[in-house]
């Protein structure tokens, strides 16, 4: 315990998550150790480089470098020597051929941190993991540890955005504390305090509420963006405009509009495979008829990069072989680096095994693609890529591409075409210009 009564924390997993994790509790005045078993992430993290995009937090770790306040090791034995609270924050991927988590991961980090427990501390999981994971990984702390049953265990799901990271981890909209005890609560506004006083409501539940709130969040806002889409294909069946129609329903207060705007669908690192591990786990535990709804919603947002890659072969005469084609967009939101499923990516690759020549583009994301992905071709700008294009198709909604103008994309490309598969872009101004605009859903 440090000498002001705050808890010492370890963030154990330097990933998207745990950096972030680590970084901003440092900030907030906490000793932290970061632990990784990756030295080189921990090597970049100590020399004050953040190894992905995330806006504001390059200059949120020099601060808490220079502070003194956080430091990273390799070292379980001194994790389990610094920290009151351990939080587990590796990653839990979904498993190869299978919808199931690969919990492996966060397996391998409660073994390695367990036997250097000799004193009352708590492990907080913050990872994403099937309802019933607490109560196995609580088994194994009581049988590894030193401290046997002293050592509790609490579940605290994250609600990271990306590209909105650290405003979601200093100023979340709410926090959910999953405990079986007074004392793990109150260790846990502790390691919260400055956060709880800011007014930030809490949640305080048993271990399998707080395993199945992240899950069932990620579900429902998945279905949601799913039905829109759902409705964009219906919309595309009788010549109705989708984003008129998401317009309408937006103004409903029961409704609501976000996650509501129709286009390529999602992607990333989280829902997809939230909502294939979800579905898996209710298969497992009896109640897969209750959740069956999110194979569809899957299989929905799937048909949205087919149906894509369909309307710009309906934009250039039905033929894809050997035209040129300009894909803005390669991570799977804008503000990230992160190509894990990306819709833009999996649209761009479609075309090209199609015998198009695909040229993407996109503002941070281009090293990521470029490692993945060596067979597609990258321009310099989004200006660049659609050089002598056929067709410009708009993947990704970055702001970059909102912001250019109909005739100076007109003065580079071969042809006046434009898919916007984000319903990013005021089709009104673009078919102004003189261009041939396409949107799913949009007659």
């Amino acid at each position: 315990m440090n000498p002001t009564g705050s808890p010492r924390l370890t963030v154990i997993g330097t990933g998207y998550l745990g950096a972030t994790h680590a970084i901003c509790m440092a900030v907030l005045g906490y000793d932290v150790l970061g632990v990784d078993v990756d030295r080189g992430k921990i090597d970049k993290l100590a020399s004050g480089e953040v190894p992905f995009f995330e806006p504001g937090l390059p200059e949120l770790l020099a601060k808490a470098l220079e502070s003194g306040r956080l430091r990273f090791t390799t070292s379980f034995e001194d994790a389990g020597a610094f920290g009151d609270v351990h939080f587990l924050c590796v990653g839990t991927p979904q498993q190869p051929g299978s919808d199931a988590a690969d919990l492996s991961y966060i397996d391998a980090a409660v073994r390695s941190l367990a036997p250097h427990l000799d004193r009352r501390v708590l492990v907080v999981g913050k990872s994403t993991v099937p309802v019933g994971t607490a109560k196995q990984l609580t088994g194994l702390l009581h049988e590894l540890a030193p401290a046997g049953t002293d050592v509790e265990l609490a579940w605290n799901p994250e609600f990271l955005r990306e590209g909105f990271a650290v405003d979601d981890t200093m100023r979340p909209d709410r926090l959910v504390f999953g405990v079986a005890s007074d004392w793990a609560e109150e260790r846990l506004r502790a390691a919260f305090k400055p956060v709880l006083d800011l007014g930030t409501p809490v949640v305080r539940t048993d271990l399998a509420t707080a395993e199945l709130v992240k899950v069932a969040a990620n579900s429902f806002l998945a279905t949601k963006i799913s039905y829109i889409n759902a409705m964009a294909e219906v919309c595309e069946a009788v010549g109705a405009d989708v984003k008129d129609l998401a317009d309408s329903l937006a103004l409903d207060d029961r409704i609501g509009g976000k996650f509501l705007k129709p286009g390529l669908g999602f992607g990333g690192g989280c829902l997809p495979k939230d909502i294939r591990a979800f579905a898996h786990r209710a298969e497992e535990i009896g109640v897969g008829q209750a959740v069956s709804f999110l194979r569809q919603v899957d299989d929905i947002n799937r048909r949205r990069r087919a149906r894509t890659v369909d309307l710009v072969r309906e934009l250039l005469g039905g033929e894809l072989s050997g035209k040129r084609i300009a894909a803005w967009g390669a991570a799977f939101k804008p503000n990230s680096d992160d190509i894990r499923d990306a819709p833009a990516l999996d649209v761009a690759r479609t075309m090209h095994g199609l015998g198009a020549h695909v040229r993407v583009y996109d503002p941070v994301a281009l090293d990521n693609a470029r490692q993945a992905y060596p067979e597609l071709r990258y321009g310099d700008s989004a200006l660049d890529a659609a050089e002598d294009a056929d067709v410009v198709v708009l993947l990704t909604e970055w702001s970059d591409f909102r912001r250019i103008e109909p005739d100076a994309l007109a003065r580079v490309v071969r042809h006046k075409r434009i898919v916007d598969g984000r319903h990013a872009l005021d089709a009104a101004q673009w078919r102004a210009a003189g261009w041939e605009y396409r949107a799913l859903g949009r007659s």
